[in-house]
């Protein structure tokens, strides 16, 4: 049976983080509030979670699933290197609604998915999430819906789409936003933005100072 803990209410929230700390450590799935719509995440670097958690979604490793970490310097160990335009839209935009796409570091011990290499590594700006991101360390995560359905803006609306599948459900109030965030891949030579969302194309540009191309 599931769970879901309203940390609206304090004594809920303390009890409802502990219950997905423990959840996460123990390879089991949660759903979480983020600053876009609501995350069905797992520990990133458990490759049998990760497989659960596509399954509770009914999609296939073909489409990776992204990691969210709880600070700025989390990423200098999942990636080969952080280029400056990353550290640059870092400073402007986490945590926030951009996410971006780097080579991940060859050492680190995960499947993600048909990643070919590449990690998309995002920082949310909710206070629930970031708590649980900086106890357990980087989760993977993806949007709290089966696919081909609306991702959800609640816990509620998340546990109707993936049911007893997920064990702790944590109910931080409505998404702020609903609109997933900007993607921008930098593995290439020049930044692409595979996906314009929460963060605009314009306001990309005038951090790295180049109009970038966006992805048809």
């Amino acid at each position: 049976m599931s769970t879901v803990y309203d940390c609206s209410e304090p004594s809920n929230r303390a009890a409802g983080l502990a219950a997905a700390a423990g959840a996460v450590r123990s390879g089991r799935l949660v759903v979480m509030p983020t600053d876009t719509v609501y995350g069905i995440g797992c520990d990133a670097f458990d490759a049998e979670a990760v497989r659960s958690l596509l399954e509770a979604k009914g999609r296939g490793p073909d489409m990776p699933v992204p990691v969210l970490v709880g600070s700025w310097t989390t990423i200098d160990g999942l990636v080969l290197s952080v280029p400056r335009q990353a550290r640059a839209l870092i400073e402007a935009f986490w945590p926030g609604g951009l996410s971006l796409v780097l080579p991940h570091a060859p050492s680190l011990a995960w499947d993600l998915g048909q990643t070919r290499g590449t990690v998309m590594l995002r920082m949310p700006l909710h206070p629930v999430a970031l708590e649980l991101l900086r106890d357990v360390g980087p989760m993977a995560v993806s949007s709290a819906n089966k696919t081909g359905f609306a991702p959800a803006s609640s816990a509620q609306e998340a546990r109707e789409q993936l049911g007893d599948s997920v064990p702790v459900y944590l109910e931080g109030g409505p998404s702020m936003e609903n609109i997933a965030s900007t993607i921008v891949d930098l593995t290439g030579p020049d930044a692409l933005i595979l996906r314009e969302g929460a963060v605009s194309a314009k306001d990309v540009n005038e951090v790295l100072g180049i109009e970038v191309e966006v992805a048809q």
